[in-house]
């Protein structure tokens, strides 16, 4: 398995949605053009793209439409994540008859399972197909941090290859860098601390902001990689001015406004995401217009 094609600019991508379902064409429309801006790869389903409300169905969908639109031109990790295991394992089979490359799986959310049942439900995901695993741990959305002496049991399992680490704890990550071998992945899941995860041996972002400024995300990261610290340096400064304006709420609330904002797709979410508070949109709008997303 080459996992060096998990390396880079990761999109979260939004799922675009008109009053009547999935968006087809605009979901189309916007994977073509993450694809010419020159993203790494593309994940459909995950949180960014609201998948605590997509039905089973429009889930495959998704992903599916997702698949054959990119054509291999870049890496697929399909979002397959449950708090049912026997939900995650169906997801995960599904992915991988898709065509997917590889699927991230988060930590079950609000059963708060205990470490033993954590490391069953990734292993009975890992049995289920023959597919790369990727560990989201996000804490603040699921009430349950995979620390790293559970990491590195979890890394013992055959199919998981590495983790979108968004506990924000760089502590933790520095230790799951020591403690998990040196081929397991350790990819942000966080827009503003990529920098410090790409220093200390990280392989790229899983990003919310590169639905809007995939280029510059994208850039980002290579121009880490060839070691012009200081290129990545002034990148990273102009991405975390846009970045804290994309999380002034609840993501994906911000990023799919802007996103409607620069005609990329509507801003229809589903409840409990809802259109933001008239002052965060004119913060998010002052943004936007700073960094030159519009007029």
């Amino acid at each position: 398995m080459d996992r060096k094609k998990f390396y880079g600019a990761f999109t979260a991508l939004v799922t675009p949605f008109t009053s009547k379902g999935i968006d087809v064409p605009a979901y189309k429309k916007l994977i073509e053009w993450q694809i010419a801006q020159g993203i790494h790869g593309l994940v459909p389903c995950g949180t960014t793209g609201e998948s605590p409300t997509l039905s089973p169905q429009e889930h495959s969908k998704v992903i599916e439409i997702c698949v054959q639109k990119v054509a291999k031109r870049v890496p697929v990790i399909a979002g397959a994540g449950s708090n049912s295991t026997s939900e995650a394992v169906h997801m995960t089979k599904h992915a991988a008859k898709a065509g997917a490359d590889a699927v991230l799986v988060v930590t079950p959310y609000y059963n708060k399972p205990t470490n033993k049942g954590i490391y069953l439900h990734y292993k009975a995901v890992s049995e289920s197909a023959n597919i790369p695993i990727i560990l989201y741990n996000v804490a603040g959305r699921t009430g349950k941090n995979i620390e790293p002496d559970l990491m590195a049991k979890l890394a013992g399992i055959k199919n998981i290859i590495g983790v979108k680490e968004a506990s924000g704890n760089l502590e933790q990550m520095k230790k799951i860098r020591e403690l998990c071998p040196k081929n397991f992945l350790l990819i942000s899941g966080d827009d503003a601390l990529t920098l410090p995860i790409l220093s200390m041996g990280g392989v790229g972002i899983i990003s919310v902001a590169s639905n809007i400024v995939p280029k510059d995300v994208s850039e980002f990261v290579n121009v880490f990689n060839k070691g012009d610290v200081k290129k990545a340096d002034a990148i990273n400064a102009k991405l975390l001015r846009l970045v804290e304006a994309l999380f002034i709420e609840t993501n994906p609330i911000p990023v799919k406004t802007a996103a409607s904002l620069m005609g990329l797709c509507s801003a229809v979410m589903r409840l409990p995401m809802c259109a933001m508070e008239d002052a965060n949109l004119a913060k998010l709008k002052q943004a936007l217009k700073t960094y030159g997303l519009i007029k």
